[in-house]
């Protein structure tokens, strides 16, 4: 803005009790003796020219989610400072414990923020702190950008009470009794404080301190597993971003082996040199530990994206996060190469799996399953391949599968199902001989069909416990027409017993 001299004062306004006030201005507005808080009419009482834009915090904080992401490059613990307290003014935490000697220390890490943030046209203000009450109160009401371990407490005692992120009225109840920074209350008896003002003000306080510790929040999960690659020279090409992926799979299966693990689901995130912060995922249907699997799933999974993937300058930092992992059960190879063992079956099967998973979602690989009822177009159901249990996902054959589920129709009575069973029953028109015998003719979809032979019935009862007392029950009868065409149609309630005009369905044909 100091480039253009002639533009007018800028400032952002937002409602406060039903009264527009200053919430953010530029250094010209500040020099026509604007400020923060300021109702907007005394503020163009001061500059008539005030050029004004209305807060949109669905908007702010879409952005500062968009940093958030960013900041993860320094670490993977990043919060939002979202006290409602904080009069709307938000910022990040960051707990650098342990990462600050990856960039050469904590002067360097914080100068490498401030110069990459300035760089992405923000104006920052931060500090770094033994607490995060501490360098909150630091950055926006003090100078210092480090506080020396230990020194926080001492550091904080000059700044003002807001500095303890305290509610503006509660701030205002303390300057009128002449306490205006924390060092006025820093040494002050702490039950009368806590009496007259509450409890909240000690615990900022405290917090503030370093006596009484504050946990942050991460916006992301921390992985269980991390590694990581930076670049002196952004790279933009497909083919060395494959290599990177490949090379960083490679040192995450060692310590995978260390822990007897496997991994279920990782993600690669893309550092963009303009700020911006690219992620892809993959999932495995099994335990995975082979890193030229785990590069060619994520190979599939650029290949599968609708765009290309935009890397705009280049890419300064990849890192791959290990998201889950679950207990790796080992198995013995093969000893002769190219053998038909259940094992190189079941890694053919798995492989197809994390292959499809990659490119379409492993939530959209499914299974069909069987249902513990007896209706039939309730008896079985889809599931995620990668959800069941690899031992149900290797089942051989129908019987197989049926022996996980106790209590269902035997492979024999399975057969006598059709092969094509519609998903609702169709309604059918038909003349029978007896209320309680099998049709002499029916119709259905606007043909009539002369039945030659018939079979049944097979009768199923109702489930009362869920379609309530009113349910009926159905008869099936498997019928052949004159033409050879065979039929699977049922009479839905007993005549005489639950209705006097029993209705016929259309529930499915055989081959």
């Amino acid at each position: 803005m100091d480039a253009h001299p002639d533009a007018p004062p800028v400032v952002v306004t937002d409602t406060v009790r039903n009264a527009l006030c200053i919430a953010a201005l530029d250094t010209r507005a500040r020099a026509r003796g604007v400020r923060l808080g300021q109702s907007l009419s005394d503020a163009r009482a001061l500059a008539p020219d005030l050029e004004c834009h209305a807060t949109d915090h669905e908007r702010d904080r879409a952005l500062l989610l968009t940093i958030a992401a960013w900041c993860e490059r320094y670490t993977p613990l990043v919060a939002l400072d979202a006290a409602p307290e904080a009069v709307r003014d938000h910022g990040l935490f960051m707990d650098v414990t342990g990462c600050a000697h990856l960039l050469g220390g904590e002067a360097a890490l914080v100068a490498d923020l401030e110069a990459r943030l300035g760089a992405q046209g923000f104006h920052v203000r931060l500090c770094l702190a033994d607490t995060p009450g501490a360098a909150w109160a630091m950055a926006r009401y003090g100078q210092a950008h480090i506080i020396a371990e230990g020194g926080h407490g001492e550091a904080v005692l000059p700044l003002s009470l807001s500095g303890l992120r305290l509610p503006p009225a509660l701030v205002a109840s303390l300057g009128r009794v002449g306490l205006k920074t924390i060092g006025c209350i820093a040494h002050l008896p702490r039950a009368p404080l806590a009496a007259r003002f509450g409890a909240r003000l000690m615990q900022r306080l405290d917090q503030a301190l370093g006596r009484e510790a504050e946990a942050i929040s991460p916006i992301m999960p921390v992985a269980d597993l991390s590694t990581e690659r930076r670049f002196a020279e952004p790279i933009a090409r497909q083919e060395d971003i494959s290599q990177v992926i490949a090379a960083l799979a490679s040192g995450i299966i060692e310590p995978l082996e260390r822990r007897g693990l496997g991994l279920r689901r990782c993600r690669i995130r893309l550092f963009r040199v303009d700020g911006h912060v690219s992620g892809l995922e993959v999932q495995t249907a099994r335990p995975l530990r082979d890193a030229r699997t785990i590069a060619r799933l994520f190979e599939e999974r650029i290949a599968g994206l609708h765009d290309d993937l935009d890397a705009g300058f280049g890419f300064d930092l990849i890192r791959l996060d290990v998201a889950h992992a679950d207990p790796f059960e080992g198995a013995q190879a093969e000893m002769m190469a190219g053998g038909m063992g259940s094992h190189a079956g079941g890694h053919g099967h798995d492989a197809l799996v994390d292959r499809l998973g990659a490119r379409l979602g492993l939530e959209r690989v499914q299974r069909f399953v069987l249902a513990d009822t007896h209706i039939p177009e309730r008896s079985f159901g889809r599931e995620p391949v990668a959800a069941s249990h690899p031992g149900a996902r290797r089942a051989a054959s129908g019987a197989a599968a049926l022996a996980l589920l106790p209590d269902l129709p035997t492979p024999d009575a399975i057969i006598t199902r059709p092969l094509i069973l519609f998903d609702r029953p169709e309604m059918l028109q038909t003349i029978a001989e007896v209320p309680d015998g099998p049709p002499l003719k029916f119709r259905w979809r606007g043909v009539s069909y002369e039945v030659a032979r018939s079979e049944g019935p097979e009768r199923i009862a109702c489930e009362w416990w869920r379609d309530g007392r009113g349910a009926r029950t159905r008869d099936y009868f498997r019928v052949e027409d004159s033409q050879g065409y065979r039929f699977w149609l049922f009479r839905h309630g007993l005549y005489g017993r639950e209705t006097g005009e029993p209705a016929w369905y259309m529930h499915g044909l055989f081959a």
